[in-house]
């Protein structure tokens, strides 16, 4: 399991159609799986979970990304797992690390220090 967390300076509305266009739609085998969003007021929070398979570890690997504006900047913090070999094996190659950087590299333009 690798966790990532950091701040943009982008609404959750944005930061999700950057997340599909960079890892869905930019990826042969990147999937959404779900998405699930609650806006009240002007705050919003939105958890989406993405799938992708990895040849290296002959598996999929999810990444679960939840993006929230709750605290007057949006906050993005991406959990990657299941990137593991086999039923037992959890070593998985550095997938779920590359999974997880995949969201901070999507949005690096727009993270703030």
């Amino acid at each position: 399991m690798d966790v990532t967390e950091f701040y943009v300076s982008i609404e959750p509305h944005d930061v999700l159609k950057l997340i599909k266009t960079n890892i869905v739609e930019g990826s042969f085998s990147g999937k959404l799986i779900d998405q699930y969003e609650r806006i009240i007021g002007d705050q919003q929070v939105v958890v989406c979970i993405l799938e992708k398979y990895y040849m290296r570890t002959s598996n999929r690997a999810s990444l679960t990304v939840t993006v929230d504006n709750l605290e007057g900047k949006t906050k993005i913090h991406a959990v990657a797992s299941g990137g593991g070999e086999g039923a037992f094996f959890r070593f998985d190659w550095g997938v779920g690390n590359t999974f997880v950087n995949s969201v901070a590299k999507a949005l690096e333009e727009f993270i703030i220090k």
